[in-house]
């Protein structure tokens, strides 16, 4: 098929390994694959120390159980851009580990404290929530199909969330200001979770003319506002002054004054040049190295199959 031909049958799950596919539909499905994979991996990293750093042995086992589903979603990514044919699940990995593969801007910041876990486990994982809902529509067959195991876990992840941001709500005025705070800090980079403005996005036309999204950037951040912003106020937090948020009461919906985002810090860590991020991308690539010897031991005993070890996605 030419792209004229992938335009006029882009429909959902409509492409499979089987079609014989336009190269140019092949490099877009799998950049957002990667992208997509490469960022339930680093989630997984970001949240993992606090298995050990939860308060009680129901947490450590709920953030156990989180990090293991991330870790899984990154697999069936792999697996889904894999079989476009262009790249292998290994040169993904290695992308990854040597600062190449490109991730969500918000697991390119640091996450230290306990009140700030329900800002990735209950608002991010929930915008990821209306933006994955939407891919379970995508014309890559392997696509959707992974996309109705990890929404259906998702799901779980954010009630996850929800459940510790309730418990620091209702919790001691300390632990209330600790969530506050949090909230403050992360807001902007929850915003910038859809990515750039409509204008500046270089790759959503096309993606949506073949099907493999529905929905813009913007829109999916404005259908996360509607949704998001009154969640944060049920729980006793106040909206910070910036980036302004704007309620229009006629068609009760609300709007963030997208120019009073830090457009140059999230280009910035688009290009993997954000000093954190560059933390994050050289703990994942010093995990992948203290594993290397389970994979060669593998690769060498043929226990991986042909050329393809059975080491866990993460390296770990």
């Amino acid at each position: 098929m030419d792209i004229e031909a992938v335009e006029q049958r882009a429909g959902p799950r409509e492409f499979g390994p089987a079609d014989d596919m336009p190269e140019e539909y092949r490099k877009a499905a799998t950049r957002m694959l990667q992208f997509h994979a490469n960022s339930e991996i680093m989630g997984a990293y970001l949240e993992k120390p606090f298995i050990r750093q939860s308060p009680s042995v129901d947490r450590k086992l709920a953030f156990s159980a989180k990090v293991q589903d991330e870790i899984g979603h990154g697999q069936l990514l792999y697996r889904a851009a894999e079989a476009l044919g262009v790249k292998t699940r290994e040169e993904m990995l290695d992308e990854l580990a040597r600062g190449d593969g490109k991730f969500l801007n918000c697991f390119h910041y640091e996450m230290t404290e306990w009140a700030e876990t329900p800002m990735i486990a209950f608002f991010v994982d929930g915008a990821a929530m209306k933006r994955q809902a939407t891919l379970k529509q995508s014309s890559w067959t392997p696509y959707a199909h992974a996309m109705d195991k990890i929404c259906f876990e998702e799901g779980f992840h954010v009630k996850h969330g929800e459940d510790i941001m309730r418990e620091l709500a209702t919790g001691s005025r300390k632990e209330q200001r600790l969530l506050q705070e949090a909230f403050d800090r992360w807001w902007p980079r929850i915003l910038q979770f859809f990515g750039p403005t409509d204008d500046k996005s270089t790759h959503h036309d096309f993606a949506a003319d073949v099907g493999l999204k529905t929905m813009t950037n913007d829109e999916l951040r404005n259908q996360f506002l509607n949704a998001y912003v009154p969640k944060a106020r049920k729980y006793g937090l106040e909206i910070p002054d910036e980036p302004r948020i704007r309620y229009h009461e006629d068609d009760d919906r609300y709007e963030v004054v997208e120019d009073d985002l830090d457009w140059d810090e999230f280009f910035a860590i688009a290009k993997n040049e954000y000093p954190e991020g560059l933390d994050q991308i050289n703990g994942r690539a010093a995990a992948r190295d203290a594993v290397a010897w389970a994979r060669d031991s593998l690769e060498s005993t043929g226990a991986g199959g042909s050329g393809s070890p059975t080491a866990p996605v993460g390296g770990d």
